[in-house]
């Protein structure tokens, strides 16, 4: 007579690869713990109180973090069993559904530039593994139970490896930044070519790899016998269910109650990281995509940072509110009358300046920006935030130096933010963000409908509205003729309006439809998608000239970031250089400026040729109301940020790095000179402020 099946999961080993796996895991972050103690000696306060706090607090952090790691062994112990193996195509199908469905939310939740390539090769090892249960069910159950064995040790290594392998990753980062995963971390993740080849050049993969692979298998085969044990018990699957939701609760709680902010309880840095998990603070990274500049960047005190931020945004009609406080508030007073005009912005996907022939561009292929320079008041030294549509989104609608790690736009929390928009809405004005694809994409929809604008997107367009699309959006055409039927809708309503139309065509795969221009479509190139955004600008701004709010409106024509910022050196002028065109044949008389423009001097400079009186916390400068000695720029990546000034450029970076270089503008290198401290002041104060108003929350929209 067969024993009566134990209920007890614990007692009858059903669950005990979770419990190994999940007791391994968090002694690998003990043991990772205890080496960045020894390594951070010089740093770390010795008191009772820090040490504990950072083991205790550490511990708790590695139970959350062991409880996801062993979601695939609990989702395979608690949900399958020999019946599953013995109806194969059923669970097959089903298998397939679940997988599919991984891809689409796997597609949905990660950046675009995320290389793909590793989740790939995890899909095909799970379809692989369906495709050998079918194979399995016909067989007897001494072999299906050796192959079930055989994939559990499998899964075992693959999670041990990783654990090693990443305590090895993290022990590096931190001799490199002092610090546990941040968005620095994620930014690598992304950037996955040129980071591998920099790990190649600068540690012994190979070798690493070959040693954590003897470790590993080591571990599993001392672990083989309560693993194989596992999978000789069979108990009901009510009993099995109950305990995999009890184990699965776990994460999920954590991440909806728990963040790594509580690892902050020590006024000492090393204490708080220590205090924190590698694996966690890197999926909190992942979503928040923020880097805090005072725990990155050099910094200056406070009250130093906003005087010299005062003082380099004074000007003849500037009224500073709180002269005694942390604040850039201040009135911006015109003489003269208010002019009400209309503005309309273009914002152009990765329009270099270099694709003009106004830059010495051989090929015409912008035929209608180059004929509206000549009759425009057209900027020939105008430079880009960033290397993103989001970093020119954030310039252009906050006026503000770009956030260091990500774009202001994806930040979690950035509502209510002193906007462009937000502004003109007090003004009396319908303010419109017009965008050729899904609105949802970096987080466009959220960021300007709560900042002050009203968000259209191609979801406003009917089916037979679309002569054209890719996986971008619809065509430039269609943009416009959605953006003429808003605009119409706002002159309608007797109010000023502000539209920024956002255009899409200018991007891979560069496609757009045939008969426009002489470059087909079927070319997918650059070439081609440039001069068919050009020619749409300008069959937009032609049926634009037979509206009657034409003669009261001023259109910007602007590129939210160049098609390429690569160079020899880290921060190359010449990747953020960009064409800006502002024409208004009836209100701004046609004239070429050769002065320095930051992306941030765009709207407020605007707000000057209309005359209007508003309170600003905007960094940017009306560029005409600006002495030439003051021109700055303001140039980054996810890290490094860029500030120019007299042909001067500082580079701030991580971990507290700062270095002087002089640009050329011309080639984009760029040559290492002496830090000039006032210079370097400057550059520091202006980020820091910038970080310190958001991280307050002082950068919120004032009210009437």
């Amino acid at each position: 007579m067969k024993p009566a099946i134990r209920h007890n999961m614990i007692r009858n080993q059903r669950f005990s690869p979770v419990f190994l796996i999940a007791l391994i895991a968090i002694a690998i972050s003990f043991l990772t713990r205890l080496v960045l103690l020894f390594k951070s000696a010089n740093g770390m306060s010795w008191s009772i109180p820090a040490i504990a706090g950072s083991f205790c607090i550490g511990f708790f952090y590695d139970l959350l973090t062991a409880s996801f790691i062993v979601i695939p062994l609990v989702l395979h112990l608690g949900f399958m069993s020999d019946q599953h193996y013995k109806k194969p195509l059923k669970w097959f199908i089903t298998g397939v559904f679940v997988v599919l469905f991984g891809v689409v939310l796997f597609t949905k939740l990660i950046p675009k530039e995320f290389n793909k390539d590793l989740y790939y090769v995890v899909l095909f090892f799970l379809l692989a593994r369906l495709l050998i249960n079918i194979f399995l069910g016909s067989r007897t159950d001494a072999f299906r139970f050796y192959w079930r064995r055989t994939f559990l040790y499998i899964d075992c290594f693959l999670l041990i490896f990783l654990l090693i392998f990443n305590a090895i990753s993290e022990y590096f980062f931190w001799d490199e930044f002092s610090t546990r995963y941040n968005f620095i971390a994620v930014d690598y993740l992304v950037y996955t070519n040129e980071v591998i080849g920099n790990i190649r050049e600068s540690y012994p993969v190979i070798p690493i790899i070959i040693i954590v692979a003897f470790i590993t298998a080591g571990i599993v085969f001392l672990l083989r016998k309560p693993l194989a044990n596992s999978l000789r018990q069979q108990p009901p699957f009510a009993s099995r269910i109950k305990y995999s939701l009890l184990l699965l609760s776990i994460p999920f709680l954590s991440y909806l109650l728990v963040n790594n902010k509580w690892k902050s309880f020590s006024q000492n840095t090393y204490a708080n990281e220590l205090a924190g998990n590698g694996l966690f603070d890197f999926a909190t990274a992942f979503t928040n995509n923020e880097l805090d500049f005072y725990d990155f960047y050099q910094t200056l005190p406070d009250e130093k940072a906003f005087q010299i931020v005062r003082r380099e945004l004074a000007n003849p009609y500037t009224r500073f509110l709180h002269p005694d406080s942390l604040s850039i508030e201040r009135e911006i007073n015109y003489p003269g009358p208010e002019k009400k005009l209309n503005l309309v912005l273009i914002s152009v996907e990765s329009l270099s300046a270099t694709f003009l022939k106004s830059f010495g561009h051989t090929t015409e292929i912008t035929p209608n920006l180059d004929s509206l320079a000549e009759i425009s008041l057209f900027f020939k030294q105008f430079y880009a935030s960033g290397t993103r549509t989001v970093r020119g989104l954030e310039a252009m609608a906050l006026s503000i130096p770009p956030a260091p790690g990500q774009s202001i736009v994806k930040h979690q929390h950035n509502e209510g933010l002193f906007s462009f928009g937000n502004l003109l809405q007090q003004k009396g004005y319908s303010t419109n963000y017009i965008y050729g694809g899904y609105s949802y994409f970096d987080n466009m929809f959220n960021f300007f409908s709560n900042n002050g604008y009203k968000v259209i997107d191609r979801s406003a367009l009917l089916a037979g509205e679309i002569d054209y699309e890719n996986i971008w959006g619809v065509a430039d055409e269609d943009l416009f003729n959605l953006s003429l039927r808003v605009l119409d809708s706002n002159y309608a309503t007797g109010k000023p309006f502000f539209s920024q139309i956002m255009t899409v065509s200018n991007h891979r795969p560069y496609t757009y439809p045939d008969g426009r221009i002489d470059i087909p479509s079927a070319s997918q190139s650059r070439e081609g998608a440039v001069k068919y955004t050009d020619y749409a600008i300008g069959k937009f701004l032609k049926e634009a000239g037979s509206k009657p709010w034409f003669d009261n409106t001023i259109f910007v024509i602007v590129a939210d970031h160049c098609a390429s910022s690569s160079g020899k050196v880290e921060l190359p002028v010449t990747g953020y250089h960009i064409p800006c065109i502002i024409y208004s044949p009836k209100n701004i008389r046609p004239r070429k400026i050769d002065r320095l423009v930051a992306q941030i001097d765009l709207l407020p400079t605007i707000l000057g040729f209309m005359n209007m009186d508003y309170t600003s916390k905007f960094f940017g400068q009306d560029i005409f109301a600006t002495p030439e000695p003051e021109e700055r720029l303001f140039i980054s990546t996810y890290q490094g940020l860029g500030y120019v000034k007299n042909n001067k450029l500082i580079i701030q970076k991580p971990v507290k790095k700062i270095e002087e270089y002089k640009p050329d503008f011309i080639t984009g290198n760029a040559t290492k000179t002496a830090l000039t401290d006032s210079l370097a002041e400057e550059a520091i104060a202006y980020y820091q402020v910038a970080s310190w108003l958001i991280k307050h929350n002082k950068f919120q929209k004032t009210k009437n």
